[in-house]
């Protein structure tokens, strides 16, 4: 009897799966709402009952008055003051519309606070992507038990109507970037008593649809240099991320300045700790999350009304040195800007039989721009143990809402990490041409000489 019973719960579960597999192609029916009732890369066009979120109409598509590209971003909104602050005092009244994350923080720290200001729905693409998203939308599958896109060709919202966790993930790891860009991030771990030490980095990542003549099955190129403290300095990695890792693991190398020899690297990748991170990011938590999903399930918990990071120019003015945004404990929060916006919660859970170091990880993905703006980590007893957040701004010049920075509190080290702050570095450069040469293992070699 336990055998039939069994035997009924795997079909049962091979049959929902495969429904989820069917559903992923979107019917002409759906497709045709898109640019209608919903935006192009899927979203609610209409704004919410209350009026605290605004309809989308159109985004910020063209650089306000004054934008000069050689001084970095000019804040569109500077003049507005916020609504309302969320502070421990208060954060029962607002509860609904926090993570589990932000009340901890709240909770944790008394100089913790959340300064909210009008709803501004920025995320714009160049028309030729919402094209190609209402084209691919009717051909792309996932593939290989979800883990990878099957008829995929360069669209940036393969899921614009999502039936899955797994493919809100998707939208998220394959999102409009601008093609490619050279740009000098730094980390800091910051201490408990707010000492930091920047670790900066060369960074030119290139998507592979941007590409004229990438391998099959990948997502991106990625050649990272690190320049400063001289501790570390020169130590480089190199990445080839494919877009199915079951059928083909993340190809990774770095080079070692101290033996001056590549190197393999199959360990970057899953759980395993960023070198320069003191072991309070992973791997898979770069861009809140990357690399291969196949160690967990995910669940597609539904929409909800947040307040989350969202145009945080103030974040990237290039008159602020990192002792003005970092602090002990957290960042500074008057300048982090946050905002009422709808996001797509996904819950991952960690399979049976598989090993992580986060048995449970809970996501929040803006709507318009499917990025990841927070994210809640749990440790193997269910407990809370880190926090993420993505501070994201229209990039109105090239029309692409990418990270100005990212941060990660240990909640039980209270300690944190802040990742991609660019204010005392050069300017980013958008749209570079390269070519499989660039991110050559070779390339990589003359590189470190």
């Amino acid at each position: 009897m336990n055998k039939h019973l069994f035997s009924a719960a795997m079909l049962g579960g091979l049959l929902s799966f495969a429904s989820e597999i069917a559903l992923a192609r979107l019917s002409a029916e759906e497709i045709a709402r898109l640019g209608q009732d919903l935006t192009p890369t899927g979203a609610e066009k209409s704004g919410n009952a209350s009026g605290s979120i605004p309809a989308w109409r159109g985004g910020l598509a063209t650089p306000p008055a004054g934008f000069d590209a050689s001084k970095g971003y000019l804040d569109p909104f500077a003049g507005e003051k916020p609504l309302f602050t969320v502070s421990k005092a208060n954060m029962a009244q607002y509860r609904d519309q926090l993570s589990p994350g932000y009340r901890a923080l709240l909770e944790r720290y008394p100089t913790y606070h959340l300064n909210v200001y009008p709803s501004h729905r920025t995320a714009a693409l160049p028309a030729t992507e919402y094209t190609q998203i209402a084209r691919e939308a009717a051909q792309v599958d996932l593939a290989n038990d979800g883990n990878g896109l099957v008829n995929y060709e360069k669209t940036s919202v393969p899921f614009p109507i999502p039936k899955s966790g797994i493919e809100a993930i998707y939208n998220h790891l394959v999102r409009y970037r601008a093609g490619g860009y050279l740009y000098y991030p730094t980390e800091m771990v910051v201490q408990a008593n707010g000492s930091f030490t920047p670790v900066r980095r060369e960074v030119k990542a290139v998507m592979a649809s941007a590409m004229g003549n990438p391998e099959p099955n990948r997502l991106f190129y990625y050649l990272g240099k690190v320049t400063s403290p001289e501790s570390v300095a020169g130590g480089q990695t190199l990445i080839h991320e494919p877009l199915d890792q079951t059928r083909e693991s993340r190809l990774a190398w770095v080079y070692n300045p101290g033996q001056r020899r590549v190197l393999r690297a199959p360990e970057v990748s899953y759980d395993s700790p960023v070198s320069t991170s003191d072991g309070l990011r992973t791997n898979d938590m770069i861009d809140l999350f990357s690399g291969a999903p196949d160690k967990y399930d995910w669940k597609l918990v539904g929409k909800r009304e947040m307040l989350v990071p969202y145009n945080t120019y103030k974040l990237a003015d290039r008159s602020l040195k990192y002792g003005d945004i970092v602090q002990a404990n957290h960042l500074n929060q008057d300048l982090v800007r946050y905002e009422p916006h709808r996001v797509w919660v996904v819950e991952a859970t960690l399979k049976p039989g598989e090993r992580h170091i986060y048995a449970k990880r809970v996501f929040y993905l803006d709507e318009d721009s499917w990025g990841i703006l927070a994210a809640d980590l749990y440790d193997g007893r269910g407990e809370l143990w880190r926090v993420q957040e993505a501070h994201s701004l229209q990039r109105y010049d090239v029309l692409s809402a990418i990270h100005v920075s990212e941060v990660a509190y240990d909640l039980q080290a209270r300690r944190y990490v802040v990742y991609g702050l660019e204010n005392e570095e050069k300017l980013t450069r958008f749209g570079i041409r390269a070519t499989l040469k660039d991110f050559s293992p070779a390339a990589l070699r003359r590189s470190g000489r």
